[in-house]
């Protein structure tokens, strides 16, 4: 006969599974009120645990959302950058869709991400830029190692093109629609086609382009 359910507080959460659902519920309640007007309490209560063991992990609210930022800004930096230099998708086309889906789907399993980042800005903590230059770090080694394939030295094109396509998939990632937003499918096809339609002209039509941004 098996022994009746014990009774009493709850099982407390190991430190690590603690830490991960206090940063969690963190971002959403700083994405959603600031990191001002977010309290404590609010994320206790969002994560599931008590505040003493939040202010326990992460000292105080400033404390907390600096390691927010520094979470999100990692997460991001991994899932959007890594991909970049994978070489298993040769072919242009297929190669740009796989990281502008990449984009999506991360902005789509973490919403609060953006939010959190630019609340970082406003408050004096250029995680944005931050992220923005890494990422195009990445972005145009990988854009400078396509150009060379072709035997084409880009000089500094790859990094106009790169700023160019981050700020349109950045704006379309969050753009707000009267509606039903587009299909995202759609829309990371509008991205593909648009940079595989660009590269191919400066390649051919508008290949002086590229050496005068040499």
């Amino acid at each position: 006969m098996s022994s009746p359910t014990p009774r009493g507080r709850p099982r407390k959460l190991p430190i690590g599974e603690q830490r991960a659902r206090v940063l969690n519920s963190a971002a959403g309640v700083f994405a959603a009120h600031g990191a001002q007007a977010a309290t404590i309490e609010q994320i206790a209560r969002r994560a599931g645990v008590s505040r003493q063991a939040v202010y326990e992990q992460f000292g105080d609210r400033t404390t907390l959302f600096a390691q927010v930022v520094a979470d999100v800004e990692e997460r991001a930096f991994e899932a959007i950058g890594a991909p970049a230099l994978d070489s298993s998708q040769p072919e242009l086309r297929s190669w740009a869709r796989a990281n502008y889906a990449n984009m999506f789907a991360f902005v789509a399993a973490n919403p609060e991400a953006f939010p959190v980042l630019r609340e970082a800005e406003r408050m004096g903590d250029p995680a944005l830029t931050r992220l923005r230059e890494r990422l195009a770090g990445v972005y145009t080694e990988a854009s400078r190692q396509r150009w060379a394939s072709h035997g084409v030295e880009s000089g500094r094109a790859d990094k106009a093109l790169v700023t160019l396509f981050f700020a349109m998939t950045e704006a379309l990632v969050q753009a707000s629609w009267d509606g039903e937003p587009p299909d995202a499918d759609a829309l990371i096809d509008l991205l593909t086609e648009f940079t595989v339609g660009g590269v191919v002209r400066l390649r051919t039509a508008a290949a002086d382009v590229m050496e005068r941004l040499r």
